[in-house]
């Protein structure tokens, strides 16, 4: 009688699964899902997507998809159905109902790595709430008060180690930057001392792991990954008992003194805002540099705004620190940041859920799939940037200037509830470091490099560059100038 009932009990779970599965296809006969190919069973299409490819393009993946079903299509990505995105108006449309229609949706490995009360993971008001502290601690007049003088601090420091006519790794040199500030930023680190060397060191093999499969056996890059991460924890755990026994005005202490969170969440934000102020922003400064060593024309005319704010500096006899009025005459150097943020694709793309059936431009994107919507693929659109391939900062100048760049559709930072709080730090931080390396170097490719997405932006080569000190320049020491893209 128990083997009867159990052959019933399994038999009328196969008959449900059947009546489900036939009902799931019925209901997406009737909508009228986007043009697409779901790709191989259970793999679908994930592995071509992900090819590696040079990161001022948008693939061969999206490249015959575009041109083959349009700029919305649907596709099976990372497990899941899924609406891919390249369409500028769907895309805004995406962001802007966060928490309405859409919701963020980031593989499950994501947050296995980076920790479930991550800011990239979370949702809903708890998302709400981390985010408010990130931003509290990022007010516009800290910016100007304390953070303007930290980045100029750190960019001194590295760029003053570059000695003359040698060739530096400028992505690792960038990364140095990013990583010394946040961690003086976040924790009161000194760059230089050897916690924090220690703690450089464990959070390289760290994003090591976020960048590569999720297999989590012993020697792999995400295993290793896992035990830095259970390391850094400890670090700032103990940052945080320090904290209690006396006050740092850095975002550690500021966090233990105006919030109710607990001591996972704040390691989780901790972490992810390390991985988010460092990781990014220093990718971001190795492609300006690698862009405007092909473009002299943008670097000359970036050395005449630089130099214009050194003079009348000098002539005032003012304090040698870049103030907060000097960092908002640098208009074109905000140009090429926007430029290079367009072209260079450090976010390339979102991870987003439909929440509800919505219906967009005819189209029906189902409650429950995945939607992806793919930021480079608008940064990169032809109908919307004359030559989307050039590296052109003009396009960003007022219209007067003839600048034509519709900024709309310009989206590094994403957009509506879940705009990146630190957007306005990583632009300074862009700014200040390219203010002191114009006005300081000469610098060219020493070896051919160029960026591949991933999907992170990444230099091969760590971007070689030779540089020379411009006051010491020499026809004799500098080398013939690499061939750019303008």
């Amino acid at each position: 009688m128990r083997d009867l009932g159990l052959e019933l009990f399994t038999l009328s779970l196969v008959f449900l699964s059947l009546i489900l599965y036939f009902l799931n296809a019925r209901k997406q006969n009737l909508l009228n899902l986007p043009p697409g190919n779901m790709g191989w069973p259970f793999l679908g299409e994930t592995i071509p997507y992900l090819k590696p490819y040079p990161a001022t393009s948008v693939g061969q993946f999206m490249e015959q998809h575009i041109s083959k079903y349009g700029k919305i299509f649907k596709s099976h990505l990372f497990g899941e159905n899924t609406i891919v995105s390249a369409d500028a108006g769907l895309n805004r449309f995406i962001l802007q109902n966060e928490g309405k229609l859409f919701e963020c949706s980031y593989p499950r490995s994501i947050g296995g790595i980076l920790g479930k009360w991550s800011m990239l993971v979370l949702v809903g008001e708890m998302h709400r709430d981390m985010r408010a502290i990130s931003l509290n601690f990022l007010t516009n007049s800290r910016l100007k008060t304390h953070l303007l003088r930290q980045v100029e601090k750190h960019a001194l420091i590295v760029l003053s180690s570059w000695p003359h006519g040698a060739i530096v790794r400028a992505q690792d040199e960038a990364k140095k930057f990013t990583f010394n500030l946040m961690a003086e930023h976040i924790m009161s680190l000194e760059p230089g001392r050897p916690e924090t060397e220690r703690l450089k060191s464990e959070y390289i093999t760290f994003m090591k792991g976020v960048v590569s499969p999720p297999f989590n056996f012993p020697g792999t890059a995400y295993w290793k990954a896992l035990r830095s991460r259970s390391t850094i924890l400890k670090f700032i755990e103990r940052k945080m008992e320090e904290r209690i026994e006396k006050s740092d005005q850095d975002l550690l202490g500021w966090v233990l003194e105006n919030s109710d969170l607990s001591k996972e969440q704040i390691q989780d934000l901790v972490l992810s805002l390390l991985f988010a102020g460092h990781e990014t922003t220093s990718v971001a400064i190795a492609l300006a540099i690698y862009l405007l060593q092909g473009c002299p024309t943008a670097v000359e005319k970036l050395r005449e705004e630089h130099l214009e704010i050194f003079s009348t500096k000098k002539e005032t006899g003012e304090n040698s620190e870049l103030s907060w009025d000097e960092y908002k005459k640098m208009e074109f150097t905000q140009c090429v940041i926007s430029e290079t943020l367009r072209l260079g694709n450090v976010v390339r793309f979102l991870h987003r859920k439909a929440l509800k059936d919505v219906r967009y431009k005819g189209y029906d994107i189902p409650c429950g799939w995945k939607v992806l919507p793919v930021i480079a693929a608008v940064h990169l659109d032809p109908s919307l940037f004359d030559q989307p391939w050039h590296f052109n900062p003009w396009r960003w100048q007022s219209s007067s200037g003839g600048g034509s760049a519709p900024a709309s559709n310009l989206m590094p930072f994403g957009g509506g509830p879940r705009l990146c709080a630190g957007s306005e730090l990583a632009k300074l931080e862009m700014a200040v470091f390219i203010h002191h390396l114009v006005l300081n170097f000469s610098f060219d490719l020493a070896d051919s490099d160029q960026a591949f997405a991933f999907p992170f932006v990444d230099f091969p080569k760590g971007l070689p560059v030779f540089v020379t000190r411009r006051h010491e320049i020499s026809a004799s020491t500098h080398p013939p100038r690499a061939r750019g893209l303008c």
